[in-house]
């Protein structure tokens, strides 16, 4: 049997593309672009099957989830909701005939204009949308169908978009237990179910109200809420309910599930960014990549790129710079384009919004540029396919 390679599915505004680095993670090799040029807001991969899916879409294409069963080699797509091309295609055989475009019903119509996430576990592939809905297949992502115990939350009149609009940006299935699921939605927080999606908890509660002292900016927390503009989440190893998330306002831990969080940034230099991650063994080593802030450039601090680790559950922070650029770098790390790899060491990898992909194969401790001249990268994932 062949030793499996790693590949990072990288989610692009033209898009998407394989990055692979073999069995020992070196030599990295790029194939692309797939899915038409697509906007792809995100990829996964199950490792078991070779099989591939890419979510994205826009305005124009409409809302869409590409499978690959050869592990990236052919791509078809499933689309769900119609974009402008259709309207224009109705009215333009030519235009008709040259996109391939047929006049086929659309499952959702017009209910919703991008994919922003998916999740697969148990059998199940879970697709977020924007504006923000949770759709489900049980064959693949050949058929969906809306869960609408959470569109339909009591709390979803008092919803409200982020800077990119109302996105269901993040889903965490439990690994032990099919039936319980998170999922991030920017910017009305955090919400859990137990029962398969039949209903849903919304969980933003401060552990400690009083600690955290007044929010400095909307997003932030208040009213005994973390502030509801998550922007990522990740559920730790392990059959405990840790979970982490960066929001608007800096970096959280949760050990019940959600039902509390603790802020966790002090000792980082900003306490704005997207992404985090957590090691694949270690609940208490987590990677995030902070920025300087809303309004201030949306870049590293100093201009000097840097992954802050922690292996203590956030208590404490320290700096990985080894291998990044320190002069002069601006460019900005997004929600969903940080992964990380189960080898041991867990290898730790970022894309940014100028095209490049750093990776680490010491867990942080150095650095190297694996790929460069890409379009604006949107999100990155990690797969071990044979």
């Amino acid at each position: 049997m062949s030793a499996s390679r790693t590949v990072l599915l990288v989610g692009t505004t033209k898009g998407a593309f394989l990055i692979s680095g073999g069995s020992d993670r070196s030599g990295w090799t790029i194939g692309g672009p797939y899915c038409n040029g697509w906007p792809i807001n995100h990829m996964i991969g199950d490792p078991e099957t070779g099989t591939l899916w890419a979510g994205g879409g826009g305005d124009w294409h409409g809302a869409g989830v590409w499978r690959s069963d050869d592990s990236g080699t052919t791509w078809e797509v499933a689309r769900l909701t119609k974009g402008t091309m259709d309207d224009w295609a109705a009215k333009d055989p030519s235009l008709a005939k040259m996109i391939g475009w047929g006049e086929s019903p659309l499952p959702f119509a017009d209910s919703f204009a991008q994919i922003w996430s998916l999740s697969y576990a148990h059998g199940t592939l879970y697709a977020g949308t924007k504006p923000a809905s949770l759709l489900a297949s049980s064959n693949g992502g050949k058929d969906w169908v809306k869960l609408n115990g959470l569109t339909d939350h009591p709390s979803a009149g008092s919803w409200t978009p982020g800077g990119v609009g109302l996105t269901l940006h993040t889903i965490l299935p439990d690994p032990n237990n099919r039936k319980k699921l998170w999922v991030g939605i920017s910017a009305a927080g955090v919400f859990a179910t137990e029962d398969g999606g039949a209903t849903w908890e919304r969980r933003n509660r401060l552990s400690n109200a009083e600690a955290v002292g007044p929010a400095e900016h909307p997003a932030g927390p208040r009213n005994g809420e973390t502030g509801h503009c998550v922007h990522n989440m990740i559920r730790a190893p392990g059959t405990s309910d840790v979970l982490y998330q960066q929001n608007h306002y800096g970096v959280w831990r949760s050990a019940d599930g959600g039902r509390s969080w603790n802020d966790c940034t002090k000792g980082l230099p900003s306490t704005f960014g997207f992404p985090i991650r957590v090691h694949p063994r270690d609940p208490d080593t987590i990677w995030t990549l902070p920025l300087n802030g809303d309004t201030a450039g949306r870049f590293p601090p100093d201009a000097a790129a840097a992954v802050w680790r922690s292996r203590d559950g956030g208590q404490s922070w320290q700096a990985m710079r080894q291998g990044l650029p320190q002069k002069s770098c601006f460019f900005t790390v997004l929600r969903q384009a940080m992964a990380g790899d189960d080898r041991d060491p867990a290898g730790i990898y970022f894309g940014t919004n100028s095209g490049s992909v750093f990776g680490s194969t010491d867990e942080g401790e150095t650095w190297q540029e694996i790929a460069r001249h890409l379009p604006t990268i949107l999100a990155v994932e990690a797969v071990e396919l044979g």
